[in-house]
């Protein structure tokens, strides 16, 4: 079985270094000439990894044709690239594929989910079926081999199982789930709350603070979750308080640092300004926040950090306005 992780970034690396470790038959194809050359000449991505020796069995190409002959094709690239990736990749599949998604978020413009996104650009004769490999895990902590669990999740349990056993090894442990809606909407949510984690953090406050902020993140994302047709077990799970609890307290995590860097600012101009790198938990702030508004659902985090992202308002003021809204029953 060949598999092809599309994204020669810190994840698809990471990811391709698993199927390595694991005897599959895999090779990386990205666009970025640094990154492939340094993977297939060095067995080193210094962009991501700077003293990461990677399996000298990896393999890295610029030559997309390398899809042509795959059974599962991995898509480990941000989500505003899913679309223009799948155009480029229908036509050269042959036969139906699994297709793994790794990203967390919405599409830019209609607001669908990634498994959403895929099967309207994947034509249905190349599509076996999605897996979303999603849940708690950052890239460099898998491409040193630190212990991580997380799920495939999937509308059709044969290619979940399939995609469990071709990762699964004695450091990433994969688990199955049904629950697409649930699943996807809690790990692309969660982003939005690690940024709101972040300015917290920036703003000099601590660990009650980041509790809270969790605890009552968690109730926002089962509430909206639940509203967009998920299951409420799948937000006690690993693509629900797995995630948030790893996005939300890691140096690691891309939203919690711009998060920080607001928060340190009190202010996210700089951020607008300087901010070179994918932040998926700020667009989809917006996003959750203008459907949270449609569907009269109460999201008071989410609302906040909406507002001082996109309108300027003071972090200090929106922690203020959080801790006096009016007082109610834990719910």
């Amino acid at each position: 079985m060949k598999t092809v992780v599309i994204g020669s970034g810190s994840w698809g690396t990471g990811l391709g270094q698993v199927l390595c470790d694991n005897g599959r038959e895999v090779i990386i194809y990205g666009n970025c000439k640094e990154q492939i050359d340094d993977i297939e000449q060095n067995h080193r991505n210094a962009m991501f990894f700077e003293d990461v020796q990677l399996n000298p069995d990896l393999h890295a190409t610029m030559d997309v044709n390398v899809v042509k002959d795959a059974d599962v094709v991995v898509l480990s690239v941000p989500t505003i690239a899913i679309e223009s990736v799948c155009r480029q990749i229908d036509p050269l599949l042959k036969g139906k594929v699994i297709i793994v998604n790794t990203s967390k978020g919405f599409h830019p413009e209609t607001n669908e989910r990634m498994s959403q996104v895929i099967r309207r650009f994947i034509s249905e004769e190349h599509l076996s079926s999605v897996v979303s490999l999603i849940g708690p895990s950052h890239a460099e902590e898998v491409v040193i081999r630190m212990l991580t669990t997380i799920c495939a999740v999937s509308l059709r349990h044969e290619d979940a199982v399939v995609i469990q056993e071709l990762f699964s090894n004695d450091y990433f442990r994969v688990y199955t789930g049904s629950d697409e809606i649930g699943s996807e909407v809690g790990v692309a949510l969660k982003n939005a709350i690690a940024v709101a984690s972040g300015v917290l953090s920036g703003l000099g406050y601590g660990d009650n603070t980041r509790a809270a902020l969790m605890t009552r993140g968690l109730a926002e994302m089962i509430r909206f979750g639940t509203a967009m047709g998920g299951k409420p077990e799948t937000f006690m799970g690993l693509t629900g308080i797995g995630d948030l609890i790893v996005t939300c307290s890691s140096r690691h995590s891309r939203n919690f640092q711009a998060g920080y860097e607001i928060g340190k600012a009190n202010d996210a101009q700089a951020f607008w300004k300087y901010n070179k790198k994918t932040v998926e938990g700020v667009r989809t702030a917006k996003v959750v926040y203008e459907l949270a508004q449609q569907m009269h659902i109460d999201m008071p985090i989410t609302s906040e950090i909406y507002k001082v992202l996109y309108e300027n308002k003071d972090p200090k003021q929106s922690a203020r306005d959080l801790m006096l809204r009016d007082l109610k029953p834990e719910a």
